[in-house]
């Protein structure tokens, strides 16, 4: 590769009468180089390749998926050409976007200015920061309405993050994901950060709920709430939400189930610990770095809050929960029931509206796609079952049963012809015709007695 002061010399060299052979001498270079170089098929300063670059066979699907998708991070895509088999490195794969143009552009987001951030010192095992994300347009098979629902959970010192699914945001499902996110996460840290939530405080003074202090106790951590309208003071965690939308949500199919979901975000959040960070002059990682916070193990139980999930009693006396199916006594097909469940109890309680306990069932591991019965439920779904049977002789279906009067007339009246009443049906009598068409033949003879009176 020449420079471009070396290929203004060696132009100044042609000009002169040099030929390529001196030319290549003089500056140490192959003859083809200094060739190339004179008839303008280089350009200096920049190295010509002697292989395509690895990210050609990829650049027309790199195309295709910012086209569709203009906001896809370029680490999103880096995993998906990973898969089909890009062995470059991500800096190869950011600089092709860049230099190749690939990402169309946003006006709008190009119009949001940045602003000034603070950062704050978080001590190792010092805080885990909390935050619900609504994620919209979940697959069509979870049932879940408009949104889907993710408590994000992160580690402030080292940013490890982990997330869970709940069907809602209420008290007792936030205290079942917590429970489930610190598990994920390694223990508990000494403080726990959330914003504004109206489960954990209230949102007005940002004073503690009294449900949510005894959860705080059970877990033995301290609760900060953040200022109104202060997102970026909880900023690890909104860059956790941020990723979660980006990198998983965005790409999630449409056939996923909600356990299928939730394993692939926890294959995500443990790649995303191999992620570099430097300490104090020293290269780790998230996960290094998260391994050596001093976390609490979490309690051996969940808090004991209890959940309540409605759901619709299947016609085999069946109830869907969590994966899982738990059976009901029969004759209440159709019915709507309330799945109740203790935290850290073995059994779940199926309740009715006028909230009578019909079942109580040990509970399955969630998922695993059991059916749980119990045998007096089948008992008694056997004997509803047989009594409903007939000896009947079923009807005949290939008997001809034409229209009846009743159901021509009213044929009759829907093509607005006329009707009459099929009980009073006229018969013509063809007697009569021929009794008239008779006397016709004969024609008729004067009266003599009329000559006589007119002579008269």
């Amino acid at each position: 590769m020449l420079s471009l002061e070396e290929e203004v010399e060696a132009h100044a060299l042609r000009q002169r009468g040099w030929s390529i052979s001196a030319i290549a001498r003089h500056l140490g270079i192959d003859r083809k180089t200094v060739r190339a170089y004179l008839n303008g098929d280089r350009v200096p300063g920049q190295r010509a390749r002697s292989a395509p670059l690895l990210i050609e066979p990829f650049v027309e699907y790199c195309r295709i998926r910012l086209a569709e998708d203009p906001h896809l991070w370029a680490s999103t895509l880096f995993d998906e050409i990973a898969e089909l088999g890009f062995t470059g490195s991500y800096p190869s794969l950011t600089a092709a976007i860049r230099v190749l143009g690939l990402r169309p552009h946003c006006e709008p987001c190009h119009t949001v200015k940045g602003r000034d951030v603070a950062t704050i010192a978080h001590p190792a095992g010092e805080e885990t920061q909390w935050d619900w994300i609504e994620l919209p347009d979940p697959p069509a098979s979870w049932n879940a309405g408009k949104h889907a629902h993710l408590l994000v959970g992160a580690l402030a010192h080292s940013g490890r993050w982990r997330g869970v699914l709940a069907p809602s945001e209420d008290f007792a499902h936030l205290v079942e994901a917590l429970d489930a996110v610190v598990s994920r996460l390694g223990g508990v840290s000494l403080r726990w950060r959330f914003d504004r939530m109206s489960t954990v405080c209230y949102p007005a003074t940002g004073r503690l709920l009294p449900a949510f202090s005894a959860v705080a106790k059970h877990y033995g951590v301290a609760v900060d709430i953040c200022p109104a309208r202060r997102g970026n003071r909880k900023g690890v965690v909104e860059k956790a939400n941020h990723s979660a939308a980006q990198r998983w949500w965005r790409t999630l199919g449409d056939d996923a189930t909600i356990t299928e979901a939730q394993a692939s975000l926890d294959r995500l959040c443990v790649k995303l610990d191999g992620r570099k960070r430097r300490r104090d002059g020293v290269a780790t990682t998230v996960g290094g770095l998260a391994a050596a916070e001093p976390l609490r193990p979490a309690p051996t139980a969940a808090f004991p809050a209890e959940l309540a999930e409605s759901r619709t009693v299947s016609p085999a006396a069946l109830v869907s929960w969590r994966g899982n199916h738990y059976s009901v006594p029969p004759g209440l097909s159709g019915a709507i029931v309330a799945v109740t469940h203790r935290l850290g109890c073995e059994v779940i309680r199926i309740v009715t509206a006028s909230g009578a306990v019909i079942a109580v069932h040990p509970r399955a591991l969630d998922g695993a796609g059991a059916t749980v019965r119990d045998a007096g439920h089948v008992a008694a779904l056997e004997k509803a079952v047989l009594a409903a049977f007939t000896t009947a002789k079923p009807c005949t279906h290939k008997t001809r049963r034409p229209p009846s009067a009743a159901a021509l007339a009213e044929a009759a009246r829907l093509r607005g012809q006329p009707t009459t009443d099929p009980a009073h049906k006229v018969v013509i009598d063809f007697a009569a015709y021929a009794a008239t068409a008779a006397r016709l033949s004969v024609a008729p003879q004067p009266d003599p007695t009329e000559d006589t009176a007119l002579e008269s």
